[in-house]
C-alpha cells in the first residue's frame, strides 16, 4: 500500500521492502499506544471510523463512476478469463480465485473477544455480528461492481509498477495524480482504522487464552494493568508479534507472503469446529444448548448448516495455488504450514496444555464456572 503511495507520486522510484516495513512497524506501534493510553475512547473512535467508512465510500464511488470509462455489462457479467494462471476453464480459476476476497467476510467473531467490555454482551455482541454483514453487504457489492465497470486492462492492473491493481485503477480512472492519491489515502485511513479495532480484538483474545492458562506465560500476559484496567501486556505481545512478521518481508516478499497465505484456512477450521459442535447439539439436545437472551430463533439451524457448508468450501479452496505450473514464489504454502501449526499446537497441549488448560471460565467471587 505504502510503496504504491509513493509510486503515484514518483514513478520512477521503487521504494526498498524495508522502508514498507518500517512504515507498517511505525503505524503498528502508534495503534498499540492507542490501544493501551486511549482504550477508553475506543469507543467514541469506533463510532468515528464507522462515520468515516460511510461517507468515505459515496465520494469515492462516485469519483470513480463519473470520471472512469464504463466496461460493457456482457463483459462485466458474463466475461471470464484466465489471465495467466493456466487452469483448464475459467470455472476452476474464478473457485481458486475466491480465495482472496474470503477474508472480508472473515472475523465476524471478532467483536465477540471484546465481550468482557461491552455493556450488555449477551444482546449486543450477536447482534452486532449479524449487523456487520447486513450493513455491508450493501458496500460490498456496490463496490464490486464500480470497480468491475471501471477497470480498464486486467492485464496492465496486474503488471502496473504500483504493486496493488487497485492503485493503478483508481489512477487511470481519475487521470490524475492528486485525485488518485486522495482516493488511495482514504483506503489507507480505513486500513490504519481497521488495524486499531483488529489489535484491540486481538489482544483480548490473546489475555482470555492466557487467562485460562492456554499459553506460555499465562500469569504474565493474563495480567490487567492496576489503573488502566486492560490488558497491557497481552496488547504488547500483539504488537511485537505484528513487528516481527512485518521484519521478515525485508528477508524474503516468498516468506511472507507464505505467512499470510495462511490466514483463511485455519479460521475456517476453527469455524467448522464450533459450527458443527452447535449443530451437532441442537440435534442431539445432550447437552442442551445454555439459555440466550438474542438467538436466530427458528433461522438458527439453517444458517449454522449453510456456514458450516461454507465454511467447509473455503477450507478446501483455501490450500490451492493460485497458478497451475507453481514456482517458490506462487506455490500456496498454506497447506505446510498448516500442518506443522497443528502438529505443534498438538503436541504442546499433549505434553503441557492438556495439564494446566482449564477452558473458558467465567470467574464470580473467586469461583469458576465451566
Amino acid at each position: 500500500m505504502i510503496q504504491g503511495v509513493i509510486f503515484l507520486n514518483h514513478e520512477t522510484y521503487a521504494p526498498p521492502r524495508w522502508q514498507g516495513t518500517l512504515i507498517v512497524s511505525a503505524a503498528s506501534i502508534g495503534m498499540s499506544l492507542f490501544n493501551i493510553f486511549a482504550a477508553k475512547h475506543l469507543p467514541l473512535a469506533e463510532g468515528i471510523f464507522v462515520t468515516f467508512h460511510f461517507f468515505a465510500f459515496v465520494p469515492i464511488i462516485v469519483t470513480l463512476l463519473v470520471l472512469a470509462p464504463k466496461a460493457k455489462a456482457q463483459d462485466v457479467f458474463f466475461g471470464f478469463k484466465d489471465y495467466g494462471a493456466g487452469w483448464a476453464n475459467p470455472s476452476l480459476a474464478v473457485m481458486i480465485g475466491q480465495v482472496s476476497s474470503m477474508f472480508t467476510v472473515m472475523g465476524s467473531d471478532s467483536v465477540s473477544h471484546m465481550s468482557e467490555e461491552i455493556e450488555d454482551a449477551g444482546v449486543t455482541v450477536p447482534k452486532s455480528m449479524i449487523l456487520s454483514f447486513a450493513l455491508n453487504i450493501p458496500f460490498g457489492i456496490g463496490s464490486v461492481l464500480t470497480y468491475l465497470f471501471i477497470m480498464p486492462d486486467v492485464q496492465d492492473a496486474l503488471d502496473s509498477p504500483a504493486g496493488l491493481p487497485f492503485i493503478y485503477v483508481f489512477s487511470e480512472a481519475t487521470k490524475n495524480t492528486t485525485g488518485a492519491s486522495i482516493l488511495v489515502v482514504a483506503i489507507l485511513l480505513l486500513f490504519f482504522m481497521i488495524t486499531i479495532s483488529s489489535t484491540a480484538s486481538a489482544s483480548r483474545q490473546t489475555f482470555a487464552f492466557a487467562r485460562d492458562n492456554g499459553l506460555p506465560f499465562s500469569n504474565w500476559l493474563g495480567a490487567v494493568h492496576p489503573t488502566l484496567h486492560i490488558p497491557v501486556n497481552s496488547v504488547i505481545l500483539t504488537c511485537a508479534f505484528s513487528i516481527i512478521m512485518f521484519l521478515i518481508n525485508i528477508g524474503s516478499s516468498v516468506a511472507m507472503n507464505a505467512l499470510l497465505s495462511l490466514a483463511t484456512s485455519p479460521l475456517m477450521g476453527t469455524y467448522m469446529i464450533c459450527i458443527a459442535c452447535v449443530i451437532v447439539r441442537r440435534i442431539t439436545k445432550s447437552p442442551p444448548l445454555p439459555p440466550s437472551r438474542w438467538s436466530l430463533g427458528r433461522f438458527g439451524m439453517p444458517i449454522n448448516i449453510l456456514a458450516l457448508v461454507y465454511s467447509s468450501w473455503a477450507f478446501f479452496w483455501s490450500f490451492w495455488p493460485v497458478n497451475r505450473e507453481v514456482t517458490d514464489e506462487t506455490l500456496n504454502w498454506a497447506p505446510v504450514l498448516f500442518v506443522g501449526v497443528m502438529g505443534s499446537s498438538g503436541l504442546l497441549y499433549w505434553l503441557v496444555a492438556r495439564k494446566v488448560y482449564e477452558g473458558p471460565v467465567v470467574k464470580v467471587e473467586g469461583r469458576k464456572f465451566h
